[in-house]
């Protein structure tokens, strides 16, 4: 088709719209592969980049979406061959190079990684971003040589796409997992992820001392600001902190006193420009670690059209767990 369906941001004085349209083929970005979109995810950088809250998309127009999944249309790349099932998180996607929010993308086929063995397209939008994010940080962790021999784990935003995951994975592990949320409402549905205590955010979101009484050897922070803050001045001896969100903030105001006093280790994780082979790893762990009722648990399922009231509803705070977007599906009415 020379057409297809697509949400597009566009960009005047008066500030940003964003439309369903029908979007022509040759207008798609460069790239040696061309993917028929079967699924994709709202995410908290989805919800910004919609709502505008902040500058995400750096381009205009954009289509935006940070992930999909689908088949491939055609290829010029060795590596992919048409009706190849494929999936793609990061790389600028939804940012400066044409996202996931259409029923197809072209790009280079380094961006691209062959769908998980054991998972469909869906279940692998369930993971999406959120889930390869949790498990970067998981890996992180490990790599710094922390375990769950040393102590309890928390987890911030833990009723997130991120948080969720994260929960589920840990939980698997044996790590003791605390979750930290705003909504104690759903410490039934943290609890059946895993996490064995629910903490209210309220107790680290303001400002606090410069180091407090050790509570958990390790944690995986998605919310920055005076949170990551609290939960480094908190951590263990020896401990790390896996930061790889900043829903309360991108500040950190915080002391040197948790890395020179304690030897806490702040670790950065990066999903948009992770290395292939790290990619790789990490897709293959999510595939066996993540339990298929505990992703089903945690994902909803829906329609293209309802994505931009769900990008809105998940910047307020109001979204649990995952959202899969059914992309395919608007090919159907």
């Amino acid at each position: 088709m020379a057409t297809f369906k697509a949400i597009r941001i566009d960009k005047a004085e008066a500030g940003q719209t964003v439309a369903f349209v029908d979007f022509d083929e040759k207008d798609l970005m460069d790239g040696d592969v061309t993917v028929r979109i079967s699924h994709s995810t709202v995410n908290y950088k989805d919800g910004l980049a919609l709502t505008g809250k902040a500058p995400i998309a750096r381009r205009f127009p954009m289509i935006p979406g940070i992930d999909f999944a689908g088949r491939v249309e055609s290829s010029s790349h060795p590596d992919f061959a048409p009706g190849d099932r494929v999936l793609a998180t990061g790389w600028g996607l939804g940012e400066t190079h044409l996202g996931g929010y259409a029923q197809k993308a072209r790009l280079k086929a380094d961006w691209l990684l062959p769908l998980p063995a054991g998972l469909n397209e869906s279940q692998t939008m369930a993971i999406g971003t959120a889930g390869f994010t949790a498990m970067l940080s998981v890996m992180a962790l490990e790599r710094h040589g922390l375990s769950s021999a040393q102590g309890p784990i928390l987890v911030t935003g833990a009723a997130g796409g991120v948080g969720s995951m994260a929960i589920a994975l840990l939980a698997k592990l044996g790590w003791q997992v605390i979750a930290s949320t705003g909504r104690l409402a759903e410490s039934d549905y943290l609890r059946r992820l895993g996490a064995a205590e629910i903490i209210d955010r309220a107790e680290l979101s303001k400002p606090g001392r410069p180091l407090g009484k050790e509570r958990w050897a390790a944690a995986i922070d998605s919310v920055g600001s005076h949170t990551l803050a609290n939960v480094l001045a908190q951590t263990h001896y020896a401990g790390a902190v896996a930061a790889c969100g900043l829903a309360q903030g991108m500040d950190l105001p915080a002391s040197v006193a948790p890395f020179i006093l304690r030897g806490v280790a702040l670790l950065g994780i990066d999903s948009v420009m992770c290395p292939r082979p790290l990619r790789m790893a990490a897709w293959k762990r999510l595939a066996n670690d993540i339990a298929a009722e505990k992703l089903a648990a945690m994902t909803r399922t829906i329609r293209f059209a309802d994505v931009p009231a769900t990008a809105a509803a998940i910047v307020a705070g109001l979204v649990r767990g995952r959202v899969v977007v059914d992309i395919a599906g608007a090919a159907k009415g």
